[in-house]
């Protein structure tokens, strides 16, 4: 370890490292010794040059450091990124996801691969590097993924706006087979086209399983409004359910047009689609007294980062007042909020505030969030990023 980069902690702030959370922030370095380069393998020690961890170094970012292993005598190589690879899979392999084959199978610091997000929807497998640390060993991945049972073909989406906090530019295309004229998500049953190239994320949000699945089993008879509905899971999923009408609501027309789509390949009728902004079109609803039997509410991430919390909770808060509003008695609300920012205490503290100002009871039937694919870390909260709500209005 002698000829090894360091990364020097501040005396007290070795702390967190030692629970084990992944990060090192800026604040935390009293100095960096060896002159390392962006995503060197840096050993990190505290203030008595006692080892810690080895971590990647990122010196563009707040985050100055994310540790690969507090193992310190692993090589971090490509067998490294292999064995780490095939864990995350071997995992997943073992929850049981139903009646379908779109899976988070690798989850960033979740399975000990900071920065790297893969998403699998059969045999075509899209990943996103966000981290300096995983894009300089972007050859590594694609192998790693290539060697995967059944796969075909390796995409990349590394197209994000965190690529830019740590110097990176955008990189996307195929980097292993070739991609089929349609990709598809396979759930419950049901099937979702997957815009592998243009879509948002890696093309799909597997992430809202579960909840696609709760909203189909309380749709039958309903009036349903889905808010912020992109390629239209939640409409087609409610149409499966047997809902009376159903509302999908989106600015991308585009987006809707896939919706649409995905109604015909299931073989289900949608109902209306209207693209709009969500806000004015809500405001529109409430003055022309239209009303529903379930609302789902599901905008994209409001906060990037704390300093975005304040502005966050007001959008929340309107969009809930509003949604609250178009509620009939008894009715259900599904409203959630995938900006890891906001604490799923926050968030419910908006929605009781909305309630309030919407002069509407309601009760929470159930708590909702990610999946197990997407799993949180006991050592890194921060992994939680997605909560919601299921409500019933009095």
């Amino acid at each position: 370890m002698s000829d090894q980069a360091t990364l020097r902690l501040k005396a007290g702030r070795d702390r967190s490292l030692r629970r084990h959370h992944p990060w090192i922030m800026s604040g935390s370095v009293d100095r960096v010794g060896g002159n390392p380069q962006p995503g060197d393998t840096v050993l990190v020690v505290d203030d008595a040059s006692r080892p810690l961890a080895l971590a990647s170094y990122s010196p563009h970012s707040s985050i100055r450091a994310r540790v690969w292993t507090f193992d310190v005598d692993q090589s971090i190589d490509d067998q490294f990124i292999a064995s780490r690879v095939s864990a995350a899979a071997s995992r997943r392999r073992h929850l049981g996801i139903p009646n379908g084959d779109a899976v988070r199978l690798v989850f960033g610091e979740a399975d000990g691969l900071p920065g790297l997000v893969v998403d699998r929807y059969g045999s075509i497998v899209v990943f996103q590097i966000t981290t300096v640390g995983i894009d300089a060993r972007r050859d590594a991945v694609v192998v790693a993924l290539a060697s995967l049972d059944g796969v075909e073909c390796v995409y990349e989406r590394s197209d994000g706006d965190n690529r830019s906090r740590e110097g990176l530019e955008s990189q996307t295309g195929i980097r292993h087979g070739s991609l089929p004229t349609d990709v598809w998500a396979r759930e419950n049953g049901l099937r979702f086209h997957v815009d592998v190239e243009h879509g948002h994320k890696t093309g799909f949000y597997i992430d809202q399983r579960d909840s696609r699945r709760l909203v189909e089993q309380h749709s039958r008879g309903r009036a349903v409004l889905n808010v912020f509905g992109y390629t239209g899971s939640f409409s087609v999923a409610a149409a499966r359910g047997g809902a009376s009408s159903i509302t999908t609501i989106d600015s991308s027309g585009p987006a809707l047009r896939i919706a649409e789509a995905n109604g015909r390949a299931n073989d289900v009728n949608i109902g209306e689609l209207v693209e709009a902004d969500a806000f004015t079109e809500l405001r529109s609803l409430r003055d022309r007294r239209a009303s529903f039997d379930v609302i789902v509410l599901d905008p994209p991430k409001l906060a990037n980062n704390p300093n975005q919390v304040d502005r966050a909770t007001r959008a929340y808060k309107d969009l809930n007042l509003l949604a609250l509003k178009l509620l009939r008695p008894g009715g259900l609300l599904f409203t959630y909020s995938c900006s890891g920012a906001v604490s799923s205490d926050l968030f419910q503290k908006v929605v009781a505030g909305a309630a309030v100002d919407a002069n509407r009871e309601a009760s929470i039937i159930e708590r909702l969030g990610q999946p197990g694919d997407h799993p949180i870390p006991l050592h890194f909260p921060e992994a939680d990023y997605l909560t919601g709500l299921m409500l019933e209005t009095a």
